[in-house]
């Protein structure tokens, strides 16, 4: 996990090890070990590395694509739940992932907002009532 991450991230950035142990303040052999899985960095380096790339430390370490479609790590913020199949009324269920993290409990009351090129979003309605309420007062 850890190891491919780093090569994954790097290659991403197109940044050489040379590149990247200038930046972490290690040597090229250092970054070399790390990506052929002989050794690890220390926590601190990991610190670093993870802040280098933009990604949180736990996905650095831990991230798996194949568990995630197949996909990239995702930069630090930026989440992908899984997949989710519309019922015949059109609900779908929030992944138990994503309710924990934003906190969605059973009964709360939930905006969906729309962007034709964009997409679907969905906020907790007070929170966007809130935001439309701060605008509203801007305007006066």
């Amino acid at each position: 996990m850890f190891k491919d991450n780093l090569i994954q991230l790097r290659k991403i950035q197109r940044m050489t090890q040379e590149d990247l142990a200038e930046r972490v303040g290690v040597t090229r052999q250092a970054i070399a070990k790390w990506e052929s899985g002989d050794t690890v960095p220390d926590l601190e380096k990991c610190r670093l590395l993870a802040d280098v790339f933009g990604v949180t430390l736990d996905d650095l370490a831990n991230y798996e694509s194949e568990e995630n479609m197949g996909l990239n790590l995702p930069p630090k913020g930026k989440h992908l739940f899984g997949v989710v199949t519309v019922g015949d009324k059109g609900q779908i269920v929030i992944p138990a992932k994503a309710r924990k993290m934003f906190r969605i409990s059973a009964g709360d009351e939930l905006v969906v907002l729309g962007d034709e090129t964009q997409g679907l979003a969905i906020m907790k309605a007070q929170q966007f009532l809130a935001i439309a309420e701060a605008i509203r007062d801007l305007q006066k």
